[in-house]
């Protein structure tokens, strides 16, 4: 199937400058599959310069067009301001390998709400997934890549950077310097006008703040669209006298209800949470991050921070890393903290994380394919009888972690919609499919 690089796709909004960039609804069939758009098939970015119908730039909103974000999301740092976090120079903790590629890709599942069987193989292409890493028992046992992306390359996790931010602050709350019933303020007190002003710390981890602010990547008058131009995500239209940083867009959101009572997914959350620890331990959340956990996982590559327009880490979706690092984060995780030989984040910390929050508050956020879960500490929690638990970012992005299976899954996805609710029916019953297969060997 050809795909124009100048005509939007029906059922989409055209990104421009003048316009909000966010996908509308659309049926499957409207959606060219991973096959037909293909980055590295299409030659996007390709040739010194490449020619203008390949282009792909931030200024005129073309980098978050698809099928071009498929380029996009793995070519982060080279559209974006951004910020080294380090691997350091110490020896690359090694990933054993254990392949059970032919194994796995036959393994059959039904999607929620289907009738029909498809096969893992299948599942990845369905999700357009650019990247995947199995571990069970810490080895590798399933690596694939596709589209733009190489085992090597760094790939944006979108709103999985939440969870490495939430990790950070429940550990500097263990060590009794980040307080959880504290409000806000406390730590950050330009926000005391705002909706955050009679917060408290553990309100912001857990995402129930009641914030005027929508979250709805389909909707081009939400809040939302502000946020991501305030953030640099976005290109600004002519004349918009918006918020230009995160820290002015989280001081003009109005309160909107009680604090405490419900969940509701908002990631001007998160750029708070970065500031108490930026705050707290004296130290941008970037180099927090590095210090604390990236140098001592054995990550093999240096992973960074895209930068909002004052240089502030945008700890709610900026973090870049290569698949295989991804995933040593989250066996460090299902191991309790511990990696290396040395305990990374403290154990309580890990079982505090896992043991979720309240699950009458999360019906709230209106999350049907994750009916029972919670939200706590900026992880969400499955609470089924394998004590799931998983990192999510848009357009597919996801850490999972099923701790009876003694399996993590790590996946990079450039999906054409960017809620997950639209990759969860496959997703979902296809991680459940390969644990419980695991376990049966």
């Amino acid at each position: 199937m050809a795909i124009s690089p100048r005509a939007p796709l029906a059922g989409w909004l055209s990104v421009t400058v003048a316009c909000a960039c966010l996908p509308a609804l659309a049926s499957a069939s409207e959606v060219p599959d991973a096959a037909a758009t293909d980055p590295v098939a299409l030659g996007w970015m390709v040739g010194t310069p490449p020619p203008a119908d390949r282009t792909i730039r931030v200024a005129d909103g073309s980098h978050y067009r698809f099928p071009q974000l498929r380029w996009s999301l793995s070519h982060w740092r080279e559209l974006f301001p951004t910020r080294l976090v380090s691997r350091g120079t110490g020896p690359v903790s090694p990933l054993p390998r254990a392949e059970r590629e032919a194994d796995l890709d036959g393994l059959t599942f039904t999607p929620i709400g289907g009738t029909e069987t498809i096969t893992w193989s299948e599942s990845l292409a369905a999700n357009y997934t650019d990247g995947i890493v199995v571990l069970h028992d810490g080895r590798i046992v399933y690596e694939r890549y596709s589209g733009a992306l190489g085992e090597a390359g760094p790939h944006i996790a979108f709103s999985v950077t939440k969870s490495f931010v939430g990790t950070l602050a429940a550990m500097l709350v263990a060590e009794g310097r980040l307080d959880r019933g504290a409000p806000v303020t406390k730590y950050v007190p330009e926000l005391a006008g705002s909706a955050f002003g009679d917060a408290t710390v553990e309100q912001v981890l857990d995402m129930t703040t009641a914030l005027d602010y929508s979250e709805d990547y389909t909707d081009p008058r939400a809040r939302f669209v502000g946020y991501a131009r305030a953030a640099g995500m976005l290109p600004r239209p002519p004349g918009d006298t918006g918020p230009t940083t995160i820290l002015d867009f989280a001081k003009a959101i109005a309160k909107n209800g009680e604090h405490g009572k419900e969940f509701h997914y908002s990631s001007p959350n998160t750029d708070v949470a970065g500031w108490l620890v930026a705050r707290v331990s004296g130290q941008p959340v970037d180099q927090v991050l590095e210090e604390r956990i990236w140098r001592r996982i054995g990550a093999e590559g240096d992973a960074y921070f895209a930068l909002d327009s004052r240089g502030t880490p945008l700890a709610a979706g900026g973090f870049n890393a290569t698949l295989r690092d991804m995933a040593r984060f989250g066996e460090m995780m299902r191991l309790g903290g511990r990696w290396n030989g040395q305990q990374v984040v403290p154990e309580a910390v890990v079982g505090q994380i896992r043991r979720g929050a309240s699950r009458e508050a999360f019906v709230y956020g209106g999350y049907p394919t994750l009916p029972g879960w919670s939200y706590n500490d900026q992880w969400w929690i499955s609470h089924d009888d394998h004590g799931a638990w998983m990192a999510r970012g848009i357009h597919g992005q996801a850490i999972y972690i099923d701790p009876k299976a003694r399996m993590v899954i790590a996946r990079f996805a450039s999906h054409p919609k960017a809620s997950n609710v639209h990759l969860d029916p496959i997703s979902l019953p296809s991680y459940r499919a390969v644990a419980d297969h695991l376990l049966r060997q």
